[in-house]
């Protein structure tokens, strides 16, 4: 930084621990300490608008998510008269779906709990556009505005990251971190699936792991070559 005539500034640096509760129990050191500024860890991190946390739970990040969209939701309810149908779904898809959508590949592998607490969110923003009552069986409602349930929405993100990895479309760094493999179950039969040279650890593999682009619903194909056909598998899981 010196070299660049840049100086740090530490009311906007943060610094993060990550591990287990284990390898915390065993760090002393409560600050890090540079050529001209001390910068305190933290608990968790802003990063482009996701909340990391020490662990990588992301319950930081759904937590401050959840109070969003329904703060977002709240209003939409002060002027739901006033608002035609597709108005309203216009305005539910740029103030809660894109909040939903954002960084979702980040979510992969989370908690059953924390992915229903993003469900919730889902449900009521389905519920302001249609005007169900909340406690009806939300599935039909969902599938009539054509909206994929939030674990899906995660894999399908992960499916196309994957898929553009695989066919040129996607940033280097990203594209050296997945190679395709040949999964053998059987002796007759076969299948396609990824590894990534990123899971190298257990703590990495908590999150990182592969799973849902392994399993035989979702794997991609040699012979796709569009887009559409991940948007196909994934719909029909």
């Amino acid at each position: 930084m010196a070299n660049n005539r840049l100086k740090l500034n530490e009311n906007k640096t943060q610094v993060i621990w990550l591990g287990t509760h284990q390898q915390f129990s065993k760090i002393t050191a409560q600050s890090l300490t540079l050529l001209n500024a001390t910068v305190q860890f933290t608990n968790n991190v802003n990063d482009l608008g996701i909340l990391l946390d020490s662990q990588l739970t992301m319950a930081d990040h759904i937590s401050a998510l959840s109070r969003s969209c329904f703060f977002q939701l709240r209003q939409l309810r002060s002027i739901k008269q006033s608002l035609t149908l597709e108005a309203t779904k216009t305005l539910v898809h740029a103030f809660v779906s894109s909040r939903l959508d954002y960084c979702n590949s980040m979510l992969a592998g989370v908690s059953g709990q924390l992915l229903h607490r993003l469900q919730v969110i889902q449900n009521a923003a389905a519920c302001r556009v249609t005007g169900v009552w909340k406690y009806e069986r939300m599935t039909p409602v969902l599938r009539s505005l054509h909206w994929l349930p939030v674990r899906q929405r995660i894999t399908f993100k992960t499916a196309v990251i994957v898929f553009k990895c695989f066919h040129g479309q996607a940033p280097l760094y990203l594209t050296k971190l997945c190679r395709p493999i040949i999964i053998r179950r059987w002796a007759s039969s076969s299948s396609f699936g990824i590894h990534s040279s990123a899971d190298r650890s257990t703590y990495e593999n908590k999150l990182r792991r592969p799973q849902l682009l392994c399993s035989r619903s979702l794997c991609v194909e040699r012979s796709a070559e569009r887009l559409a056909v991940i948007g196909h598998v994934v719909r029909n899981i």
